[in-house]
């Protein structure tokens, strides 16, 4: 057993994060990351090296970027850009209110690019997204034998990602361990 737990502590685990993804993802749960847990989270549980955070880039948080980076994130800041909503075939159910500014960091390829630029530097990679976009990224991963897990915000992740099932990490599993709790009783 000391073999094992030897050769698990000389992989270098990288974990690379979508933010909105993930931050969106489970308040659509109805929950809040507790940032600091999370990073512990991915630290004691899978043993990752480097957490790579990827975010749009907006002025007014900085202070977040500084958190992020003090609780241990490599902050990777991407440009944003501001859209207007449209509603997908008159969809009551949509989430964004039509004509309404929505501001977009667009980090898929970003996360893409570092991935294979670091490649040679981490024994298994995580990917914390639920965007089918990440498809042949996984699945590039996995064939390298270099794909440890794809965390997902919540269950409601893209059905292109249905072949890694066996990857798949749904944080709601663990939403009473990293939601944030205020001090309020």
């Amino acid at each position: 057993m000391k073999n094992f737990r030897k050769s698990f502590r000389k992989q270098k685990i990288y974990a690379f994060i979508d933010s909105q993804n993930l931050n969106l993802g489970t308040q659509r749960m109805g929950w809040k990351m507790d940032w600091k847990k999370f990073r512990k989270f991915l630290k004691d549980k899978y043993g990752v090296d480097k957490a790579i955070m990827f975010i749009g880039y907006m002025p007014e948080n900085e202070s977040l970027y500084e958190f992020m980076h003090s609780l241990g994130f490599l902050v990777y800041l991407k440009p944003t850009i501001e859209t207007i909503s449209v509603p997908k075939n008159n969809d009551s159910d949509s989430k964004n209110e039509p004509n309404k500014p929505v501001i977009k960091g667009n980090v898929d390829t970003d996360i893409v690019l570092e991935v294979m630029k670091e490649l040679p530097n981490y024994s298994k990679a995580i990917i914390v997204s639920g965007d089918g976009d990440f498809f042949s990224l996984i699945e590039y991963l996995q064939e390298k034998n270099k794909l440890l897990n794809v965390i997902t915000p919540n269950w409601q992740y893209s059905t292109l990602l249905k072949p890694f099932d066996k990857y798949i990490v749904n944080l709601d599993v663990h939403k009473n361990e990293l939601r944030y709790r205020t001090n309020h009783k």
